[in-house]
Protein backbone atom coordinates (compact mmCIF):
# COMPACT_ATOMS: atom_id res chain seq x y z
CA UNK A 1 0.00 0.00 0.00
CA UNK A 2 1.42 3.40 -0.96
CA UNK A 3 1.47 6.29 1.49
CA UNK A 4 1.29 9.96 0.60
CA UNK A 5 4.44 11.91 1.46
CA UNK A 6 3.76 14.23 4.43
CA UNK A 7 4.87 17.27 2.43
CA UNK A 8 2.18 16.72 -0.20
CA UNK A 9 -1.29 18.24 0.09
CA UNK A 10 -4.28 15.94 -0.07
CA UNK A 11 -7.54 16.72 -1.85
CA UNK A 12 -9.25 18.10 1.26
CA UNK A 13 -6.35 20.45 1.97
CA UNK A 14 -6.23 21.64 -1.62
CA UNK A 15 -9.97 22.41 -1.61
CA UNK A 16 -9.63 24.32 1.66
CA UNK A 17 -6.74 26.35 0.26
CA UNK A 18 -8.84 27.10 -2.80
CA UNK A 19 -11.58 28.48 -0.55
CA UNK A 20 -9.00 30.55 1.29
CA UNK A 21 -7.85 32.33 -1.87
CA UNK A 22 -11.33 32.66 -3.35
CA UNK A 23 -12.36 34.44 -0.14
CA UNK A 24 -9.08 36.30 0.40
CA UNK A 25 -10.76 39.60 1.23
CA UNK A 26 -13.10 38.13 3.82
CA UNK A 27 -10.61 38.02 6.67
CA UNK A 28 -10.09 41.76 6.84
CA UNK A 29 -12.51 43.10 4.27
CA UNK A 30 -15.24 43.69 6.84
CA UNK A 31 -14.02 44.37 10.33
CA UNK A 32 -16.35 42.60 12.74
CA UNK A 33 -15.67 45.19 15.40
CA UNK A 34 -17.82 47.66 13.45
CA UNK A 35 -20.89 45.44 13.57
CA UNK A 36 -20.82 43.97 17.05
CA UNK A 37 -24.06 43.38 18.87
CA UNK A 38 -22.91 42.15 22.26
CA UNK A 39 -19.40 42.15 23.64
CA UNK A 40 -18.61 41.17 27.22
CA UNK A 41 -16.33 43.39 29.28
CA UNK A 42 -14.27 43.06 32.43
CA UNK A 43 -12.89 39.57 31.80
CA UNK A 44 -9.44 40.25 30.35
CA UNK A 45 -7.65 39.96 33.71
CA UNK A 46 -8.85 36.34 33.90
CA UNK A 47 -6.71 35.35 30.93
CA UNK A 48 -3.85 37.86 30.87
CA UNK A 49 -1.38 35.46 32.49
CA UNK A 50 -0.51 32.08 30.91
CA UNK A 51 -2.24 28.97 32.21
CA UNK A 52 0.01 26.71 34.27
CA UNK A 53 -2.10 23.68 35.22
CA UNK A 54 -5.12 21.87 33.84
CA UNK A 55 -7.36 22.69 36.80
CA UNK A 56 -6.38 26.36 36.71
CA UNK A 57 -7.01 26.41 32.95
CA UNK A 58 -10.51 25.03 33.39
CA UNK A 59 -11.36 27.34 36.26
CA UNK A 60 -10.35 30.48 34.38
CA UNK A 61 -11.92 29.46 31.07
CA UNK A 62 -15.20 28.61 32.81
CA UNK A 63 -15.24 32.06 34.38
CA UNK A 64 -14.73 33.70 30.98
CA UNK A 65 -17.40 31.46 29.44
CA UNK A 66 -19.83 32.55 32.15
CA UNK A 67 -19.09 36.24 31.59
CA UNK A 68 -19.54 35.82 27.84
CA UNK A 69 -22.79 33.92 28.19
CA UNK A 70 -24.27 36.42 30.68
CA UNK A 71 -23.49 39.24 28.25
CA UNK A 72 -24.88 37.29 25.25
CA UNK A 73 -21.39 37.46 23.77
CA UNK A 74 -21.48 34.62 21.25
CA UNK A 75 -17.83 33.77 21.81
CA UNK A 76 -19.26 31.77 24.70
CA UNK A 77 -20.42 29.05 22.29
CA UNK A 78 -16.95 27.75 21.54
CA UNK A 79 -15.94 28.06 25.21
CA UNK A 80 -18.95 26.00 26.29
CA UNK A 81 -17.80 23.20 24.00
CA UNK A 82 -14.08 23.64 24.70
CA UNK A 83 -14.31 23.56 28.49
CA UNK A 84 -16.33 20.33 28.32
CA UNK A 85 -13.83 18.77 25.94
CA UNK A 86 -10.94 19.75 28.22
CA UNK A 87 -12.80 18.42 31.25
CA UNK A 88 -13.40 15.07 29.56
CA UNK A 89 -9.73 14.71 28.58
CA UNK A 90 -8.67 15.73 32.12
CA UNK A 91 -10.96 13.03 33.51
CA UNK A 92 -9.35 10.53 31.15
CA UNK A 93 -5.92 11.52 32.48
CA UNK A 94 -7.03 10.96 36.07
CA UNK A 95 -8.59 7.59 35.28
CA UNK A 96 -5.54 6.11 33.55
CA UNK A 97 -6.88 6.31 30.01
CA UNK A 98 -3.55 7.53 28.60
CA UNK A 99 -0.06 6.03 28.38
CA UNK A 100 1.67 9.26 29.43
CA UNK A 101 -0.63 11.33 31.67
CA UNK A 102 2.01 13.97 32.42
CA UNK A 103 2.47 14.63 28.70
CA UNK A 104 -1.30 14.87 28.14
CA UNK A 105 -1.53 17.44 30.95
CA UNK A 106 1.18 19.54 29.25
CA UNK A 107 -0.73 19.08 26.00
CA UNK A 108 -3.96 20.46 27.49
CA UNK A 109 -2.29 23.48 29.07
CA UNK A 110 -0.19 24.39 26.02
CA UNK A 111 -3.23 23.96 23.75
CA UNK A 112 -5.36 26.25 25.92
CA UNK A 113 -2.62 28.87 25.96
CA UNK A 114 -2.74 29.05 22.17
CA UNK A 115 -6.44 29.96 22.38
CA UNK A 116 -5.82 32.33 25.30
CA UNK A 117 -3.15 34.20 23.35
CA UNK A 118 -5.39 34.66 20.30
CA UNK A 119 -8.29 35.84 22.48
CA UNK A 120 -6.19 38.36 24.43
CA UNK A 121 -4.58 39.80 21.31
CA UNK A 122 -7.97 40.15 19.65
CA UNK A 123 -9.42 41.93 22.66
CA UNK A 124 -6.46 44.30 22.75
CA UNK A 125 -7.08 45.04 19.07
CA UNK A 126 -3.70 43.61 18.04
CA UNK A 127 -5.49 42.35 15.00
CA UNK A 128 -2.54 41.49 12.80
CA UNK A 129 -1.12 39.26 15.55
CA UNK A 130 -4.28 37.14 15.68
CA UNK A 131 -4.25 34.08 13.36
CA UNK A 132 -6.63 34.53 10.43
CA UNK A 133 -9.01 31.67 11.36
CA UNK A 134 -9.39 33.14 14.85
CA UNK A 135 -10.06 36.62 13.43
CA UNK A 136 -12.83 35.11 11.32
CA UNK A 137 -14.23 33.19 14.29
CA UNK A 138 -14.23 36.14 16.69
CA UNK A 139 -15.48 38.66 14.11
CA UNK A 140 -18.31 36.35 13.06
CA UNK A 141 -19.45 35.54 16.59
CA UNK A 142 -19.44 39.20 17.58
CA UNK A 143 -21.18 40.15 14.35
CA UNK A 144 -24.26 38.24 15.49
CA UNK A 145 -25.25 36.85 12.09
CA UNK A 146 -23.88 33.33 12.48
CA UNK A 147 -25.77 30.28 13.66
CA UNK A 148 -24.76 28.63 16.92
CA UNK A 149 -23.36 25.67 14.99
CA UNK A 150 -21.16 27.99 12.96
CA UNK A 151 -19.88 29.69 16.13
CA UNK A 152 -18.93 26.30 17.55
CA UNK A 153 -17.30 25.01 14.38
CA UNK A 154 -15.34 28.18 13.66
CA UNK A 155 -13.70 27.84 17.07
CA UNK A 156 -13.09 24.11 16.67
CA UNK A 157 -11.52 24.69 13.26
CA UNK A 158 -9.22 27.50 14.42
CA UNK A 159 -8.13 25.61 17.51
CA UNK A 160 -7.48 22.25 15.88
CA UNK A 161 -6.55 23.08 12.29
CA UNK A 162 -4.37 26.04 13.29
CA UNK A 163 -3.37 25.96 16.98
CA UNK A 164 -2.71 22.26 17.39
CA UNK A 165 0.31 22.11 15.06
CA UNK A 166 2.16 24.63 17.21
CA UNK A 167 0.99 23.07 20.45
CA UNK A 168 2.44 19.70 19.48
CA UNK A 169 5.67 21.33 18.35
CA UNK A 170 6.05 22.86 21.85
CA UNK A 171 5.46 19.76 23.98
CA UNK A 172 8.08 17.30 22.69
CA UNK A 173 6.82 14.61 20.35
CA UNK A 174 10.31 13.23 19.71
CA UNK A 175 10.80 10.88 22.66
CA UNK A 176 8.43 7.90 22.87
CA UNK A 177 6.68 9.17 19.75
CA UNK A 178 4.64 6.02 19.15
CA UNK A 179 3.17 6.17 22.65
CA UNK A 180 2.44 9.88 22.33
CA UNK A 181 0.73 9.35 18.99
CA UNK A 182 -1.51 6.72 20.64
CA UNK A 183 -2.44 9.23 23.33
CA UNK A 184 -3.03 11.93 20.70
CA UNK A 185 -5.40 9.56 18.89
CA UNK A 186 -7.15 8.51 22.10
CA UNK A 187 -8.16 12.11 22.62
CA UNK A 188 -10.06 11.74 19.32
CA UNK A 189 -12.35 9.16 20.94
CA UNK A 190 -13.36 11.61 23.66
CA UNK A 191 -13.81 14.56 21.31
CA UNK A 192 -15.92 12.63 18.82
CA UNK A 193 -18.39 11.67 21.55
CA UNK A 194 -18.67 15.30 22.60
CA UNK A 195 -19.13 16.56 19.03
CA UNK A 196 -22.08 14.18 18.78
CA UNK A 197 -23.47 15.84 21.91
CA UNK A 198 -23.05 19.29 20.30
CA UNK A 199 -24.92 18.18 17.18
CA UNK A 200 -27.73 16.62 19.22
CA UNK A 201 -28.05 19.79 21.29
CA UNK A 202 -28.31 21.94 18.18
CA UNK A 203 -30.95 19.69 16.63
CA UNK A 204 -32.96 20.08 19.84
CA UNK A 205 -32.66 23.88 19.69
CA UNK A 206 -33.60 24.09 16.01
CA UNK A 207 -36.51 21.75 16.62
CA UNK A 208 -37.73 19.07 14.23
CA UNK A 209 -40.77 21.24 13.43
CA UNK A 210 -38.41 23.78 11.90
CA UNK A 211 -35.40 21.77 10.78
CA UNK A 212 -35.74 18.05 10.10
CA UNK A 213 -31.99 17.58 10.55
CA UNK A 214 -28.77 19.52 10.08
CA UNK A 215 -28.68 18.71 6.37
CA UNK A 216 -32.00 20.51 5.88
CA UNK A 217 -30.48 23.70 7.22
CA UNK A 218 -27.00 23.42 5.77
CA UNK A 219 -27.69 21.69 2.46
CA UNK A 220 -24.43 19.96 1.58
CA UNK A 221 -22.93 20.73 5.00
CA UNK A 222 -21.81 17.12 5.52
CA UNK A 223 -19.43 17.61 2.62
CA UNK A 224 -17.93 20.57 4.48
CA UNK A 225 -17.25 18.51 7.58
CA UNK A 226 -14.10 17.17 5.90
CA UNK A 227 -12.60 20.62 6.14
CA UNK A 228 -12.56 20.73 9.93
CA UNK A 229 -13.28 17.09 10.88
CA UNK A 230 -11.67 16.16 14.14
CA UNK A 231 -9.72 13.13 13.00
CA UNK A 232 -8.56 14.78 9.79
CA UNK A 233 -7.68 18.04 11.51
CA UNK A 234 -5.77 16.30 14.28
CA UNK A 235 -3.93 14.07 11.79
CA UNK A 236 -3.03 17.20 9.83
CA UNK A 237 -1.67 18.88 12.98
CA UNK A 238 0.41 15.85 14.00
CA UNK A 239 1.92 15.58 10.54
CA UNK A 240 2.84 19.27 10.49
CA UNK A 241 4.34 19.09 13.98
CA UNK A 242 6.51 16.14 12.94
CA UNK A 243 7.83 18.15 9.99
CA UNK A 244 8.61 21.13 12.22
CA UNK A 245 10.21 18.95 14.90
CA UNK A 246 12.30 16.65 12.75
CA UNK A 247 13.68 19.16 10.26
CA UNK A 248 15.28 22.48 11.07
CA UNK A 249 14.95 23.88 7.58
CA UNK A 250 13.70 27.49 7.48
CA UNK A 251 12.11 26.96 4.06
CA UNK A 252 10.21 23.91 5.33
CA UNK A 253 9.00 25.86 8.38
CA UNK A 254 7.67 28.60 6.12
CA UNK A 255 5.93 26.01 3.98
CA UNK A 256 4.26 24.41 7.02
CA UNK A 257 3.19 27.83 8.32
CA UNK A 258 1.66 28.64 4.92
CA UNK A 259 -0.12 25.28 4.77
CA UNK A 260 -1.54 25.56 8.30
CA UNK A 261 -2.68 29.15 7.74
CA UNK A 262 -4.16 28.46 4.31
CA UNK A 263 -6.04 25.26 5.20
CA UNK A 264 -7.46 26.64 8.46
CA UNK A 265 -8.56 29.92 6.85
CA UNK A 266 -10.10 28.13 3.88
CA UNK A 267 -11.98 25.81 6.23
CA UNK A 268 -13.33 28.80 8.16
CA UNK A 269 -14.66 30.30 4.93
CA UNK A 270 -16.44 27.02 4.14
CA UNK A 271 -18.06 26.98 7.59
CA UNK A 272 -19.21 30.57 7.11
CA UNK A 273 -20.91 29.81 3.80
CA UNK A 274 -23.36 26.91 4.24
CA UNK A 275 -26.12 26.55 1.71
CA UNK A 276 -29.50 27.42 3.22
CA UNK A 277 -32.31 25.43 1.61
CA UNK A 278 -34.33 28.11 -0.22
CA UNK A 279 -37.56 26.16 0.31
CA UNK A 280 -37.10 26.60 4.06
CA UNK A 281 -35.84 30.16 4.01
CA UNK A 282 -39.21 31.58 5.11
CA UNK A 283 -39.48 29.03 7.92
CA UNK A 284 -35.93 29.44 9.21
CA UNK A 285 -34.91 33.10 9.06
CA UNK A 286 -31.17 33.21 9.61
CA UNK A 287 -31.56 36.14 12.00
CA UNK A 288 -33.89 34.13 14.23
CA UNK A 289 -31.62 31.10 14.20
CA UNK A 290 -28.57 33.22 14.93
CA UNK A 291 -30.10 34.70 18.07
CA UNK A 292 -31.05 31.36 19.60
CA UNK A 293 -30.47 31.51 23.36
CA UNK A 294 -26.91 30.85 24.46
CA UNK A 295 -28.32 29.57 27.72
CA UNK A 296 -30.53 27.16 25.79
CA UNK A 297 -27.55 25.81 23.88
CA UNK A 298 -25.46 25.43 27.03
CA UNK A 299 -28.27 23.58 28.82
CA UNK A 300 -29.02 21.28 25.88
CA UNK A 301 -25.33 20.46 25.47
CA UNK A 302 -24.86 19.72 29.17
CA UNK A 303 -27.80 17.32 29.09
CA UNK A 304 -26.21 15.33 26.26
CA UNK A 305 -22.63 15.04 27.47
CA UNK A 306 -21.68 11.35 27.44
CA UNK A 307 -21.93 9.75 30.86
CA UNK A 308 -19.23 7.65 32.46
CA UNK A 309 -15.49 7.68 32.85
CA UNK A 310 -13.65 8.01 29.52
CA UNK A 311 -11.49 5.09 30.64
CA UNK A 312 -14.53 2.83 30.19
CA UNK A 313 -14.93 3.84 26.54
CA UNK A 314 -13.62 1.54 23.84
CA UNK A 315 -10.03 2.28 22.99
CA UNK A 316 -8.67 2.32 19.46
CA UNK A 317 -5.13 1.41 18.47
Amino acid sequence: MSHRHPLLLNGTELRAIGHRYRSAGAVDGEDGRRRQRNRAEGWLDLVNAPFESVDETLERLREVEGVFRTADDRRSVFLTVYTQMTTAVRDGVESGFFDDPAWVRRYLVAFANEYRTALVRYEREQRQRVPAPWRLAFDSSLGGSTLVLQDALLGVNAHITYDLTYTLEQIDITRNRRSKLRDHNRINEILERLVDAVQDALVSIYSADTVDDLDSLFGSFDESLAYYGLKEGRRFAWQNAVLLTDYGWPLLSRYVDWRVRSVSTGAANVILAPTLDRSRSRQVPVGDAATSSLEEFQTAFQQRIPAGDPATWTRSG
